[in-house]
């Protein structure tokens, strides 16, 4: 079986993003960037899942500018076997993406596509359900546990009410959530070696995808600042303040 994994790079959970000064989008210069952090959960429980023999290749694929190859570096150092770069400076959109993925899909012929369920970019959370449908998939989102057996998968998911488990056949789209996994560090040994793994690179026109953005970006600004709070002597001063604030 083989296991294919769609990575993103985008800008790093610890760093704070900073909004462009004429409001059009976010400061990418000089931003450490790195794998969305969902996708590194898919990439570790492709991993376990090779290593459980439930499959024999993972396959890393990424859509975005050059410097996209550092993210596939570090899917192929977690144990990836080889990596597929899509390179395109344009922003792609969700719609495109999935229809990328859907040509991927085509040409490699993996019977699970494991995702993130949303990138911590844009959290459009979009991108498995619409490659899904696009494909005629059976799909399981938002997973915290995958068992894979023969022709099908169960997926434990969560939902507002507990816990949900449901049963897909393969081929299928599986995408994940934050306590799937633990996501393993890539040691030194294992980063040289991925310097010698394969690494295809294309481009959208390759696989006859139209990837012109259907979306506009009027404007990005930063959240307001957030007002100092107050302090009362007692109950009855709260429910004054509550009122005058028109909240009681």
């Amino acid at each position: 079986m083989k296991i294919l994994v769609p990575v993103k790079r985008v800008i790093d959970y610890n760093v704070k993003p900073r909004v462009k000064a004429d409001g059009s989008g976010v400061d990418l210069d000089n931003v450490k960037m790195s794998m969305n952090p969902f996708d590194e959960i898919a990439v570790e429980e492709a991993i376990k899942q090779k290593e459980a023999g439930k499959a024999e290749e993972v396959v890393a694929v990424s859509i975005g500018p050059a410097k996209a190859q550092e993210t596939l570096r570090t899917a192929l150092a977690m144990g990836a076997d080889r990596a597929i770069l899509i390179s395109t400076d344009e922003t792609v959109e969700p719609l495109a993406v999935a229809k990328l993925l859907a040509k991927v899909v085509e040409e490699e012929a993996p019977q699970v596509v494991i995702l993130g369920k949303q990138a911590i970019d844009d959290d459009s959370n979009q991108t498995g359900q619409m490659l899904g449908a696009l494909l005629g998939w059976g799909q399981a989102t938002f997973a915290n546990t995958v068992e894979i057996d023969g022709d099908a998968a169960t997926v434990a998911r969560e939902i507002d009410g507990g816990l949900q488990t449901v049963k897909v056949n393969l081929p299928a789209i599986i995408t994940v959530d934050l306590r799937l996994n633990e996501p393993r560090y890539a040691t030194l040994p294992n980063i040289m070696k991925a310097k010698k793994k394969p690494m295809d690179t294309k481009s959208p026109d390759d696989y006859g995808v139209d990837i012109t953005p259907r979306l506009k970006t009027l404007n990005v600004s930063e959240p307001p600042v957030r007002s100092a709070g107050i302090k009362v002597e007692d109950v009855d001063a709260l429910v004054a303040k509550l009122k005058d604030m028109g909240v009681a």
